[in-house]
């Protein structure tokens, strides 16, 4: 199997050899290229064998390079291969909850281990082929980034409709015997996969050793037809749940010096529960899974805040919006600029979701209509800020298509994104 080389960069090692665009990479030092995780793994000698074949046949040349340089390829596609998509029907997925009409791209489900190791994506497992996993194994790649849910291999099949997802599970094993550095996460539906069944999987993954456990709620929208009937979280299942994750974390502190399982923001806040301070996060390793993010937002913010000198005579009126979940706690945190800047007032107003439902309450699934709708009447004083979560990771549309210019056009304001970051936060309302 080769891939077809689009371009070659100027004067970079590949260049230099003679490598010409229109080839197709066959080999590195004799290892054969499939796709991208090939390519990046043995790119990194200094002296490379680099076999291509093209119009005149194959033919191998040495390219030499320091360490960390790129030799210098470039693909048609990131991944030199097709993306692989989710093979599971899973009871909890997201995507299937998707209201209708939306781009295209949003209802693709991704399962691609190269992706995890990329870009952070979690996978199950259920796509890779023993090629793959002896691969991983070989490379040493790592962390790998794992969607358990359950470690009860019968439940995690009837939870992603998956024969093999429970077979799969044996992979974790396999990896961790490797000393490959697993995160795992496990999504929370009441009556399914909590209770002693949480507490099951838990236990188990502990005596792996994996790094991180990250304990999700199940998101459910209004969008639900014919799909797998699930109970929403409730102050009570949310407190049980916590309940059982703060005594096994607390259990994994004593014995292994660190917390090893942490619960999303979001089943504190159900639980109506303060969030833990900064310094119960450890390393914040767990974020892109909604854990931790107030709290660490809370102290960069307070940090900055810290930093900054007193200024009683500036004035700025500020909107923020945010999904309802976490309003109350930013408005919280943003009546701490008083005693430094009495005359800054921060708004936090919070966006009811009509698009997806009223049961999804968090801020990286705001649209940009549903803003429009609730703040069209208001105020919005100097200028309207919200968070880039909001918007797609080319930072400019809104989940439903809705740009950043149409908000600001709808709203004549100006509207800020601001990162999930306290300083830059506190930086753009001083501004």
């Amino acid at each position: 199997m080769s891939v077809k080389i689009s371009a070659v960069t100027p004067h970079s090692a590949a260049f230099r050899a003679g490598i010409k665009a229109g080839e197709e990479l066959v080999a590195l030092n004799g290892n054969k290229i499939v796709d991208v995780l090939d390519y990046r793994f043995y790119q990194l000698e200094t002296h490379l064998d680099v076999t291509v074949t093209g119009e005149n046949g194959e033919r191998t040349v040495k390219a030499t390079k320091t360490e960390y340089e790129e030799l210098g390829l470039e693909f048609d596609t990131y991944l030199m291969d097709k993306e692989r998509s989710c093979k599971n029907k899973c009871i909890f997925c997201f995507i299937d909850q998707l209201p209708k009409g939306m781009r295209e791209t949003l209802y693709y489900k991704d399962d691609d281990s190269r992706l995890s190791f990329l870009f952070g994506n979690y996978i199950t497992l259920t796509n890779l082929t023993q090629h793959e996993i002896d691969r991983i194994i070989k490379m040493h790649i790592s962390p790998v980034n794992i969607s358990v849910h359950t470690t009860n291999p019968d439940l995690r099949c009837k939870m992603m409709n998956n024969r093999f997802a429970g077979e799969s599970l044996k992979i974790m094993e396999k990896f961790a015997k490797a000393g490959l550095t697993l995160n795992c996460q496990l999504v929370i539906c009441p009556g399914i996969n909590d209770g002693d069944e949480l507490k099951r999987s838990l236990n188990d993954l502990e005596m792996l050793n994996v790094n991180t456990i990250a304990v999700v709620p199940v998101g459910l929208t209004d969008h639900r037809e014919g799909l797998y009937p699930l109970t929403p979280f409730n102050k009570e299942s949310a407190e049980a749940t916590l309940k059982i994750v703060e005594e096994f974390s607390e259990k994994c502190l004593d014995k292994h010096s660190r917390r090893m399982a942490f619960a999303a923001d979001e089943l504190y806040i159900m639980a109506e529960r303060e969030i833990p301070e900064a310094s119960f996060y450890e390393d914040f390793s767990c974020l892109e899974n909604g854990v931790g993010l107030i709290s660490l937002l809370y102290d960069e913010f307070g940090f900055a805040l810290e930093e900054r000198e007193a200024d009683e005579n500036l004035e700025r009126d500020i909107t923020l919006a945010s999904g309802e979940s976490a309003a109350p706690y930013l408005q919280k945190l943003f009546d701490t600029l008083k005693d430094k800047f009495p005359k800054v007032n921060v708004k936090v107003v919070p966006i009811i979701n009509d698009f997806f439902g009223h049961k999804i309450n968090v801020t990286g699934l705001v649209v940009g209509r549903d803003l429009i709708n609730t703040l069209k009447d208001i105020n919005l004083g100097d200028k309207l800020l919200f968070s880039t979560s909001m918007l797609r990771s080319d930072g400019d549309l809104f989940l439903d298509d809705t740009s950043v210019d149409d908000v600001r056009k709808a709203l004549n304001t100006e509207v800020v994104p601001v990162p999930n970051d306290g300083a830059q936060l506190l930086d753009e309302i001083l501004k």
